[in-house]
């Protein structure tokens, strides 16, 4: 896919692959990071992205994946595979201590089911066989060591040797006081010599104590004697080490076989740990590059935002430079290639090999340092030249090997790839190099590759002009300050500033003339036009970005505008609420007060006195209506004196809505309400005081609302099959019931369908300042057909 096969390394990618092989823990991750190569397959693509995307985010906001163990098992379990073969101890160590590490990974993201799809399928269907632990366990502690209860057999020969030792270590005490007592020995205490416990005697005592003498003294002056007594007993000692390490064997050799049957499991937890130690070195790089995973395209193009080199990024900080200049570019099916011109050490290689190696890392499954908005395809091909590929042994120039190369992509490039040409035309003369590079450029066109191409060719640059598929780009060059900007534009060709940058240099006047009456007159206009668009251009993307800041501000100003008037809406919602409620309440009230009227005339036999003075209190009551609804409309809250004598305890109206509350405390000039299960706070002048009848009817009334029981209330409410209007509509009747009576949720079903009635339910719920938040319900118990809201 790469031609030449050391592009990769010219554009930084091992590199890239070495420093990711630096954040693995265990060689086996190192070996898959060697094996790193770009993939044609997008959903292949697609799968490594997200799985480094998942493990980025696990190490950004979730608790720490438990890899305290990586130890390479395979070995391990390759050798346990044959028969009669055993582990050694340290061996079942490392195993348990890996499947530790293994089973508690599983648990991990089973505690999190869902959450990091993409990882969950490096170990789908993978067991915790938790029986190979406690056959481990049983054997080995957690030293690393056998237990001495590993068997019955081991447990009295570990006793036996105990015994033993204490005895022969009684009895060369014993010895050697005498000796000391009786002036036999030398200088010194009991020494080892030949892994033996001796006691240090005289040269001219060594025949009064018997036993084997196992070392002299350089001087021969001492003699290291073990006594006879002991040597017996040090003997038996030997041969039940013998004996228990024959036991220690047999039980290994159990213990593997008993591991055996096990062997294929071991190899893919083996399986497991390598790849998770390798997706998390790429997610560590990634947080080191400020990576983000960019959208997939299916179509060969690249748009890179804020596109960064992440080696010059990390250079950059290392030395502690300003960050680096972001790149911007777009290369799609209209402008296939860009060709990239402007000043030396501008950054036009700088940009072509970003482009590179960006796009090898994404079809490798990295993440790139780029903003998340970024798009890039698949590439079948990556062709690049870059450098100087001169060979002695193979009798080729640098332009040589620059042909060759042009021949290969001439031959085998097409629409799928990505071709990459650094200082393209130069290694010849000029005058022949310009129109071969121009003829290679329009026969790789018509093949319609991607591309980045840099040159300081003339002749290209105007071919591009007038070329479909092919479009000028350069750096950006600040011709005041003399300095390179490292911004790529697109749309014209760049100037080299060659003499610009020589005057800043300080090349004599002299030699500056001369060049100048040496190069041809229109090829100077050329390059003064340039330098001219160039200033020009810079001056409109001067005034564009300004217009930009314009543009934000305004947008910012709107949506604050936005914001408003939805909550003046809301507002208006609430009060017309309010209003048709209060509607309602007097309907009810004057309902009541005619029906008794007539119960009252039907009563009094049709008495004229009767009747006329109960016609006569109604007439009042109407007035008396008519009056209180004149008075609200006026507003009366704004002129209304406020009683003086308020406490604690009064009932209220507020004047304003007309709703009823009760004084739970006075602040000042505020007064903090209670109305039935809410509270509100309302200036004094605000409120009329409730007396007599009204005010016990009043509390009455809140005293039954108060007193409804929460048993009786059903906070699940089904519109599923019901119209938009209608469902809202039953929703608002329980919801402000719940939050009179203070219920904490509703469950509203609604079902899946479209997820149309599900969008305008929840939509209704945002406006609602007593419903907190809202979630779907759990995916096993009907998923998003279910909303649960949360009311404070």
């Amino acid at each position: 896919m790469i031609y030449p096969k050391n592009a990769g390394e010219k554009l930084g990618f091992t590199e890239i692959k070495e420093l990711i092989k630096a954040k693995c823990i265990s060689d086996a991750g190192k070996e898959l990071v060697d094996k790193i190569q770009p993939q044609a397959k997008l959903d292949l693509i697609d799968r490594f992205l997200r799985q480094t995307s998942e493990f980025k985010d696990l190490l950004q906001h979730d608790a720490p994946l438990p890899v305290d163990h990586f130890y390479p098992i395979k070995n391990l379990a390759e050798k346990a595979k044959v028969e009669g073969a055993f582990l050694f101890e340290d061996e079942f160590h490392r195993i348990l201590l890996s499947l530790r590490t293994v089973y508690a990974i599983i648990r991990y993201f089973n505690e999190r089911a869902q959450q990091y799809p993409n990882l969950e399928l490096l170990f789908e269907h993978l067991p915790i066989e938790k029986s190979i632990i406690k056959s481990i366990e049983m054997v080995i502690d957690e030293r690393g060591k056998i237990k001495d209860n590993a068997s019955r057999l081991l447990l009295d020969i570990s006793q036996q040797i105990t015994k033993s030792e204490q005895e022969a270590r009684k009895r060369i005490d014993s010895v050697f006081k005498q000796a000391q007592a009786n002036g036999w020995t030398a200088d010194g205490n009991l020494t080892i010599r030949d892994g033996r416990l001796c006691i240090p005697i005289l040269a001219e005592n060594k025949r009064k104590i018997k036993g084997l003498i196992h070392d002299e003294s350089a001087t021969g002056q001492t003699a290291y004697i073990e006594p006879e007594e002991v040597f017996h007993l040090n003997n038996k000692v030997r041969d039940l080490e013998f004996e228990r390490r024959r036991e220690i064997i047999r039980i290994l050799t159990s213990l593997t076989s008993e591991l055996r049957p096990h062997i294929p499991l071991l190899f893919a937890y083996h399986g497991l740990l390598t790849k998770l130690d390798f997706v998390r070195a790429k997610a560590l790089f990634a947080m080191d590059i400020e990576a983000n995973m960019p959208e997939l395209s299916k179509v060969a193009e690249v748009s890179l935002v804020n596109a960064k080199h992440p080696l010059l990024l990390m250079a950059s900080r290392q030395e502690g430079h300003p960050s680096v200049v972001p790149l911007n570019l777009k290369i799609d099916e209209t402008d296939r290639v860009l060709l990239v011109s402007g000043p030396n050490a501008g950054g036009k290689s700088v940009c072509m090999k970003t482009v590179g190696l960006l796009q090898l890392m994404f079809q490798s499954g990295l993440l790139i340092p780029c903003d998340p908005i970024s798009k890039l395809g698949v590439f079948k091909q990556v062709f690049a030249d870059i450098g100087d590929d001169q060979s002695i042994d193979s009798d080729l120039s640098t332009y040589s090997a620059h042909l060759s190369k042009m021949k290969h992509f001439a031959q085998f490039s097409d629409a799928r790839t990505m071709v990459l040409i650094d200082e393209f035309g130069t290694g010849t003369d000029p005058q022949f190099g310009g129109p071969i590079a121009e003829a290679v450029l329009e026969v790789l066109n018509k093949k319609k590759i991607r591309g980045v191409i840099t040159t300081h060719y003339s002749n290209l640059k105007l071919f591009a002009s007038h070329t479909e598929g092919i479009e000028n780009a350069s750096m950006l060059f600040d011709n005041e300050a003399m300095k390179p900007m490292y911004i790529l534009q697109t749309g014209k060709p760049g100037s080299s500033y060659a003499f610009e940058i020589a005057q800043n240099i300080g090349l004599p006047k002299e030699i500056l003339h001369l060049a100048k009456q040496k190069i041809g007159v229109q090829q100077k206009k050329v390059d003064t036009l340039l330098v001219d668009l160039e200033r020009e251009k810079k001056e409109i993307f001067d005034t564009k970005r300004a217009i930009s800041l314009r543009e934000k501000e305004i947008l910012s100003e709107q949506t604050e505008l936005n914001s408003l008037k939805s909550y003046l809406e809301e507002n208006k919602r609430q009060l017309l609420k309010d209003a048709k409620e209060e509607a309602r309440q007097i309907i009810k009230d004057a309902n009541k007060l005619v029906e008794n009227t007539i119960s009252n005339i039907k009563s009094a036999q049709a008495d004229k006195e009767k009747t006329k003075e109960l016609r006569s209190g109604l007439q009042k009551a109407a007035d008396s209506l008519k009056e209180k609804t004149v008075k609200e409309v006026k507003k009366p809250g704004l002129t209304a004196v406020p009683d003086a004598d308020l406490e604690v305890g009064d009932w209220v109206r507020i004047l304003d809505s007309g709703n009823e509350g009760q004084v739970i405390e006075i602040a000042k000039n505020n007064l903090i309400l209670a109305l039935g299960e809410l509270r509100t706070v309302v200036k004094k002048n605000k409120v009329e005081k409730l007396r007599g009848k009204e005010k016990a009817k009043v509390a009455k009334r809140f005293k039954s609302v108060a007193s409804e029981s929460v048993a009786d209330f059903s906070p699940e409410i089904d519109v599923r099959g019901m119209r938009t209007e209608d469902a809202l509509g039953k929703i608002e009747l329980v919801l402000d019931r719940a939050v009179m009576i203070g219920y904490p949720s509703l469950k509203i079903i609604h079902g899946k369908g479209d997820g149309i009635l599900r969008k305008f339910i929840r939509d209704y719920l945002r406006k609602y300042n007593q419903v907190s938040r809202f979630e779907d319900e759990h995916a096993d118990r009907g998923g998003d057909g279910i909303t649960y809201a949360y009311l404070d």
